[in-house]
């Protein structure tokens, strides 16, 4: 895929960054991952109108204004509310965990840009293709966040 087609390249995500915050990050990609596999259907474009109402949604907040911009994609739907659902999950735990909230809007912002830059990398093209959505699984599943199980992949949360 060519560079310049790729979207949000404004948002710099170092890997610093990513290393503070993969506990979260893991959250997402696992949710995203689950909501995927038990989507029927469901393929890497589905995913990226996903991730691309997401990172809307979040640009949105950054500005002070809440407007949930939902995908137009009926496929990408249960998606989108899989990693909403996923977030406000995390910050539960977090809550709960720390006594407050750390996780801020432009940290989540920064993570799905961070996971549509890894779907457009992997995307082969494809109108139905999963490699993205299959390197998500086989990742959650190696790493042993999975369990072996999609449906349990916000079980492992560690906070620091």
């Amino acid at each position: 895929m060519d560079a310049t087609n790729i979207p949000n390249q404004d948002i710099r995500i170092p890997e610093k960054f990513l290393e503070e915050n993969e506990p979260l990050l893991a959250f997402l990609g696992g949710s995203l991952a689950a909501a995927a596999l038990e989507t029927a259907g469901a393929c890497d474009t589905d995913a990226r109108d996903a991730l691309e109402a997401l990172v809307r949604t979040y640009r949105t907040l950054q500005s002070g204004v809440y407007y949930e911009t939902r995908p137009d994609n009926t496929l990408a739907r249960p998606l989108f509310d899989r990693v909403q659902g996923a977030v406000a999950e995390f910050r539960k735990r977090e809550q709960e965990s720390l006594g407050m909230p750390k996780t801020r809007d432009g940290d989540i912002l920064r993570l799905l840009v961070f996971l549509q830059h890894l779907e457009f990398d992997r995307h082969n093209g494809r109108p139905r293709g999963r490699a993205f959505i299959d390197l998500l699984r086989s990742f959650y599943e190696t790493s042993g966040r999975a369990g072996g199980n999609a449906g349990t992949f916000g079980s492992s949360l560690v906070l620091p």
